[in-house]
């Protein structure tokens, strides 16, 4: 019975710092989104400040990262859903080696730009913490939702607050 407390109690902790680290998080006073210009696989250079007027997901993940892949169709499915409304997703893969996400990009090809960020530069700029991690940027430029990790269930989150986005004037 002693040794189930104490693993409780040295769980309690871990379980709060998960909760804090891992849940989606409003960004209270919206900030300029910072700007960044990357390639994709075809070299073709991409740019958030060309964005600007349009809802605007960052996607930061990577090919060896369980969630990541978990969520990667669900992702494909929002963007094909609104980017009628003038929502544009952005994957952008933080791996050293980009062959790593351009050879699971061939297992499960997805129709959003996906751009590389093989020295974690843009990935600092937006202190990212976590696999995957998603932005939400509004219409102005502005970081408006931050969400680290991903659990089933998050993508209604996502929704929620793209259609909610896309409602503001830019």
């Amino acid at each position: 019975m002693m040794l189930r407390t104490k693993a409780c109690r040295f769980s309690l902790p871990g379980a709060v710092i998960a909760c804090v680290l891992l849940a989606p998080a409003w960004a209270d006073d919206a900030e300029p989104a910072p700007d960044f210009t990357l390639n994709d696989a075809h070299g073709n250079a991409v740019s958030l400040s060309d964005l600007k007027g349009q809802v605007v997901m960052i996607n930061f993940w990577a090919s060896w990262c369980g969630p990541c892949r978990q969520e990667m169709p669900l992702l494909e499915q929002i963007h094909r859903k609104y980017a009628p409304l003038g929502f544009t997703l952005l994957g952008i893969n933080v791996e050293e080696n980009s062959a790593d996400g351009q050879a699971f990009l061939k297992q499960r090809p997805v129709s959003f730009p996906v751009l590389y960020d093989p020295e974690n530069g843009i990935s600092k700029l937006y202190d990212v913490v976590a696999m995957p991690s998603t932005v939400l940027i509004d219409r102005r430029g502005n970081v408006r939702y931050l969400h680290h990790g991903y659990k089933p269930g998050y993508e209604t989150d996502y929704m929620d607050q793209i259609r909610a986005l896309s409602r503001e004037r830019g």
